[in-house]
């Protein structure tokens, strides 16, 4: 796979618009519109999840990559059933239906979410409404459970059904043996948000870490819910430990198989950034002069060609150095 793979609408699904949104804004809306008019965006992702067709990428050892519904999925079949990593969004239930059954007739037995956002969790509740066991880090429970607000998106998220709330949650580590694999569980502390989690299917050498990296693209940090520029960084540092140059990585957007090499240059990405915004920071910079002195430059042809364009992703970074 090319580092310098062009991500489709269908792949990077929180951070583009539909079919539907093209159509009804006459092309990409701008960063700041976009974020500005954050209601309508969360509609025109659901709008867009509502017709896209579910991609499957066959790994090994039985595991499947489904791409379409919002971020990236992990599905793993086998005698119990069917381990789903993170659910999607609730509108692409039919299309989902589809590319599971394709996979195994099997029920899902068993959900696991990497974090609380909506293009992660929001298709807990038709996917829990059958038993299937969820588990999640406990902040990720919390944040399910109640009202949360994100501030970037100007957008206040209603709590699941209870049967979409994980039932299952740990603070610092888990471990899960289903369908011959050993999976482990582990949080990070916070990073994209406070309630990150990565797994790996340990026999399978396949690690999904979530929203903690994204393909080819500046990533989206939730600061509202704990997230923060260091805490990113950290998490890369932990997956390239818990990785190596045989390990399938699972991000949360962007070309959903990627590789320890891909994940090592968007560490180096992470990190060149911040060290720009924090020398600017230091000198007294406010905002909005730093992000005019354009601090992502080195980095923009890359990674910067998504509605997190470099303005946008220089603030996220200012905030938290």
């Amino acid at each position: 796979m090319k580092s310098e793979h062009m991500l489709s609408r269908r792949g990077f699904c929180l951070c583009c618009i539909g079919a539907a949104g093209f159509a009804a804004t006459g092309g990409w809306m701008s960063p700041r519109a976009a974020y500005a008019e954050a209601r309508g965006l969360v509609s025109l992702i659901k709008d867009s999840a509502a017709k896209s067709v579910i991609s499957a990428h066959k790994l090994r050892n039985g595991i499947t990559v489904l791409e379409g519904s919002g971020g990236n999925i992990a599905v793993m079949d086998g005698n119990d059933g069917l381990v789903m990593v993170d659910a999607g969004i609730s509108v692409s239930r039919e299309q989902m239906t589809k590319a599971l059954t394709e996979i195994s007739p099997q029920p899902v037995t068993h959900l696991i979410n990497t974090h609380w956002h909506f293009d992660h969790a929001d298709g807990n509740a038709w996917i829990g409404s059958d038993g299937t066991k969820i588990i999640a880090h406990e902040n990720t429970r919390k944040y399910l459970s109640q009202v949360q607000r994100v501030e970037d998106w100007d957008y206040n998220f209603l709590p699941l059904q209870r049967n979409g709330v994980p039932q299952h949650v740990f603070s610092k580590e888990h471990s899960l043996k289903l369908n011959g694999e050993t999976l482990v569980l582990k949080y990070y502390g916070p990073a994209h948000t406070d309630g990150d989690i990565s797994v790996m299917f340990a026999e399978a050498d396949v690690l999904h870490v979530g929203d903690t990296y994204w393909n080819g693209i500046y990533p989206f940090i939730d600061h509202s819910t704990g997230g923060g520029i260091d805490g990113m960084i950290a998490a890369s540092e932990a997956n390239l430990a818990n990785s190596t140059d045989k390990t399938i990585i699972i991000p949360g957007h962007g070309n959903p198989v990627s590789n320890r090499k891909e994940l090592r240059e968007f560490r180096d990405m992470l990190v060149g950034v911040r060290e720009n915004v924090a020398t600017l920071k230091r000198q007294g910079r406010t905002r909005d002069e730093a992000v005019a002195a354009k601090p992502t430059a080195a980095f923009d042809a890359r990674w910067g060609n998504f509605v997190i364009d470099p303005g946008f992703f220089t603030r996220l970074v200012y905030e938290g150095v």
